[in-house]
Parts: structure tokens; C-alpha cells; sequence
């Protein structure tokens, strides 16, 4: 897909929106062979045929005063969403430099020499970057980040449903990890907790 997509409504103009992943400088060629992959072989997977129709998702500002990402973004639900479904993919920059300080910054492999594939979605990326901790905002996630490949055999991080359906204009909230809480506590005033934290992602 190109990567000059038109950008979605709600879209931070700090931000850019691309629509494929980008490879940073410090990405070597082994792992730039890994993430994009041969082409895949076997039939067509569903996520393929999903990524192709108008998106389940849209941006919206935050205004209830007890969400912890009161006045910053989220991503919600364009209708109701079946259980174990593909949203989107998370696209950023695909990279392997250390970046502790991004709140946008996924895993997407770890060879065993130590080396590691990461996307960072901090200056350019698409809706996903958007998707909080549902920390004080639901009981539970309902959605999930999972990696894929795609069908030109490209490794992708994805958004998918859970085992329950979503309502239309819910907000999809996943579970940081406590790896996330962690560095960000690092990073943190001591006498903050990870409930009470919320930096956008």
C-alpha cells in the first residue's frame, strides 16, 4: 500500500500518517530481510482480505473527566466488531536502536544473539498508535496485539478483537504488559503507580 493515504479524521498534524512501514537506518540487513519476508505461500488469510475494506476503526478525542487520557486521543469501534476479528495493523518505523523514552514502541521480534525488531510509532504511523491501556477505563481489554504476516510475507504487529464482540463507539483498550509499566515507572516520579499513569499509545 502507498504511504501517502490520505490521513483519517482526528489525525494530529505533529504527526505523520503513513499507511506501510518505514525502515530506520539503524535496521540491518538480516533483520530487514526477517520483517519483510518471502511471499506468503499459503492461501489468502482473512486479516489480508479485512485490511482491504473500510477500516472498523476511527480517532476520537477523549472528554470524560474520569478517563485517564481525558483531552488525548483514542481509537474506537466504527461498528460492532465480532469476536476474534482483525482491526489494523500497527505500522511506525521499524528500527533496532534502543529508544527506552517512546510511549509508541512495540517488539516485533528478538533474535537470540540479542538483537531485536521493534515499531515506533511516535512520529509517523497510523490509527493504532492510538489504542490506550484499559486501565481505569474498562474492567478488562477487549482487544489484543498480536503479530502477523501479511501476504507479501511482511511481519506486521495487528489490533484484533478478543473473544467478545465490540459495540459500535466502544473504545478498543488493550493491556500494556507489565514490561510497558515497568519502563515507563523507570522514567517516573516515585510515587506514581501504574494505574494512576496514562501516556498515550
Amino acid at each position: 500500500m502507498s504511504s501517502r493515504a490520505k490521513q483519517p479524521k482526528n489525525w494530529p498534524s505533529d504527526i505523520l500518517f503513513i499507511n506501510s512501514q518505514r525502515f530506520h537506518s539503524s535496521v540491518t540487513a538480516t533483520a530487514r530481510a526477517f520483517v519483510q519476508g518471502p511471499p506468503n505461500q499459503t492461501k489468502t488469510h482473512a486479516a489480508d482480505t479485512l485490511a482491504k475494506t473500510p477500516s472498523a476503526v476511527v480517532i476520537r478525542r477523549i472528554t470524560e473527566l474520569s478517563h485517564p487520557a481525558c483531552g488525548q486521543f483514542g481509537l474506537f469501534a466504527s461498528k460492532k466488531i465480532p469476536p476474534r476479528t482483525y482491526l489494523i495493523d500497527y505500522i511506525g518505523e521499524i528500527h533496532c536502536d534502543d529508544r527506552p523514552h517512546s510511549d509508541y514502541d512495540i517488539s516485533l521480534h528478538r533474535f537470540q544473539d540479542g538483537v531485536y525488531i521493534a515499531s515506533d510509532a511516535s512520529t509517523m504511523g497510523n490509527e493504532a498508535r492510538f489504542v490506550n491501556d484499559y486501565r481505569g477505563v474498562r474492567q478488562k481489554p477487549n482487544v489484543e496485539f498480536r503479530d502477523r504476516r501479511t501476504e507479501s510475507g511482511e511481519l506486521r504487529m495487528s489490533v484484533w478483537s478478543l473473544t467478545e464482540p465490540v459495540k459500535k463507539g466502544e473504545e478498543l483498550v488493550v493491556s500494556y504488559g507489565k514490561a510497558w509499566w515497568q519502563a515507563r515507572l523507570a522514567c517516573s516520579e516515585p510515587e506514581e503507580e501504574p494505574e494512576d499513569i496514562k501516556v498515550q499509545c
